[in-house]
């Protein structure tokens, strides 16, 4: 147990309101970590009063809610930021204006937000790491729902368990998370199955991808094309991984356009880390899967060319 965590739950039984953030354009991972941790702490401490902030996310509303929180409940409050790694990309407002703020991450650790930061990059997803807590804490034990969300985390970030950041320690979660009663497949369906016109945008960017000689894969995504399939901006995401599992493709990034003319940018790897040039780019994240922003078409080409010289 590390002194972090210590620090951490010591919090937890200190504060009678607890605020949870997450980062924006959420990923299965960043809902399910923070949702897992939200009812892990109101079956605790049923007298508290716990918050997961953010704007609403529909896609991931069967993981858990959202809401939107006064600036007056801030006050004395304590302020948890989960699966995030610098401000910029924290979703909600008000976030620093707690009494207190925690940090937990599995990504490089980009920007010490709080009065404690625990960061462990070694662990497979956020949710991994509040698994962690409940087996270190004497509060904190496992529900159904809880581990529903959990669940959803992790096999979120891992790929259904293909990343390299499997461990037998994410086994072991996954295992705690399955004994709690959960319906592990119909959770993996919920997060496997997709709409038609994503189906469609999927064959349209497998078809359309760009891939260099050296492996190196490329696709925008527009707003013309987003209109086109009747997609809402974030919808596109759905195309990100898939394109990875072209076997002539080793390392790809996919831009999405913007409505103030600036695009979004995902980086994914296979072997070749992508990670340093997110951050060269303002983005940062993981080794194999990272996220920045490209100001302009100049910047976005400059991106594909950096990622083909990898």
């Amino acid at each position: 147990m590390s002194t972090e965590t210590d620090s951490i739950l010591a919090a937890f039984e200190k504060f009678n309101t607890i605020i949870i953030h997450r980062h924006i354009n959420p990923d299965p991972d960043a809902i399910g970590s923070q949702t897992g941790l939200a009812l892990l702490l109101r079956a605790a401490y049923p007298a508290k009063t716990i918050y997961t902030a953010g704007p609403a996310a529909p896609d991931l509303a069967w993981i858990g809610p959202q809401q939107q929180v006064s600036a007056e409940a801030y006050t004395g409050a304590l302020v948890v930021v989960i699966d995030t790694s610098n401000r910029e990309r924290i979703a909600g407002d008000h976030f620093d204006q707690g009494a207190m703020l925690i940090k937990i991450d599995h990504h490089l650790d980009e920007d010490q937000l709080g009065t404690i930061n625990w960061v462990d990059t070694h662990a497979s997803s956020a949710s991994e790491m509040v698994w962690d807590l409940v087996r270190h804490s004497p509060q904190l034990q496992l529900t159904k729902a809880a581990a529903t969300a959990l669940y959803a985390g992790i096999i979120g970030d891992t790929g259904r368990f293909l990343y390299d950041l499997t461990t037998a320690r994410t086994h072991q979660a996954a295992a705690d998370l399955l004994a709690t009663g959960i319906d592990a497949a119909a959770i993996g369906r919920q997060e496997d199955q997709f709409p038609e016109n994503v189906g469609r945008l999927i064959g349209w960017a497998l078809e359309n991808v760009k891939i260099t000689d050296t492996g190196a894969g490329s696709l925008l995504i527009t707003k013309a094309l987003l209109a086109q399939f009747g997609l809402a901006y974030g919808e596109e995401q759905r195309a990100v991984g898939n394109i990875g599992k072209l076997a002539s493709i080793d390392r790809w990034v996919v831009f999405t356009e913007r409505t103030d003319g600036s695009y979004r940018v995902e980086l994914r790897g296979k072997t070749k880390e992508i990670n340093t040039l997110a951050v060269q780019h303002g983005g940062g994240g993981h080794p194999l899967a990272s996220g920045a922003v490209a100001d302009n078409a100049a910047e976005l080409h400059a991106i594909e060319e950096e990622l083909a010289s990898l």
